[in-house]
């Protein structure tokens, strides 16, 4: 029995999005990740046509177990950027109870960022926090490293603790560095791609298919 949440709408737009996967699985060829992983992985390939992220993807061993038992619970989305949010499906949020959230365009973030000399991602991950959404709640990052270099800290120096960092800010200053540096946390569990590649609609891709994941586990 397939998918019902987590499937294109339309019978012939699941067969488009499965004749798809099935190229990305052929001309992919081979690759060290578990079949969980690679769920995840092939669903940002055929979200940006770059085999490159067959490579470039590493997750910490518990990632795939912690993102299953976060979306289980209902668990918060805390995104970067609006981009993220938009582009997921809502549908499949709610059948979780879950949802999104992301702060960087509220005026009293961009105030606190002014007065401070810092960035909005970074002011907009603080008020995640004194809202309640980071800790046990998912941290998607697809643009500011600023915004994944705030959550490191917050981890390291205020025992802040969420369930899972997606962590694929693109770019050419602290991108790469914030990836490597979410990489070395062993308590949280994450997902990254390797240097300066990322982006939005590769977090948006990993997360539907962490989300059609869980969707097969309720089976």
């Amino acid at each position: 029995m397939s998918n019902v949440i987590t499937e294109q709408l339309t019978q012939a737009g699941q067969q488009i999005e499965h004749d798809s996967f099935a190229i990305v699985d052929r001309e992919a060829g081979a690759h060290n990740y578990t079949p969980a992983q690679w769920q995840v992985v092939r669903r940002m390939i055929h979200a940006t046509a770059d085999f490159e992220f067959n490579g470039l993807t590493e997750f910490h061993e518990h990632a795939i177990n912690a993102a299953l038992q976060a979306i289980s619970k209902g668990a918060p989305i805390v995104a970067d950027v609006e981009m993220i949010c938009v582009g997921l499906s809502k549908p499949r949020l709610e059948h979780f109870g879950m949802r999104s959230y992301q702060y960087i365009s509220n005026g009293d973030v961009i105030a606190e960022a002014k007065a401070r000399n810092t960035t909005r991602a970074v002011q907009a991950m603080g008020k995640a926090h004194r809202m309640g959404h980071i800790n046990n709640g998912i941290v998607a990052v697809g643009n500011a490293p600023t915004a994944l270099l705030e959550v490191v800290r917050m981890i390291k120096e205020e025992n802040v603790k969420p369930a899972l960092i997606v962590g694929m800010p693109v770019g050419f200053v602290s991108a790469a560095e914030s990836k490597e540096l979410t990489s070395t946390l062993q308590d949280v569990p994450w997902i990254v791609t390797r240097g300066r590649k990322g982006g939005s609609t590769l977090v948006v891709a990993a997360l539907h298919a962490l989300l059609s994941l869980a969707e097969a586990q309720q089976r």
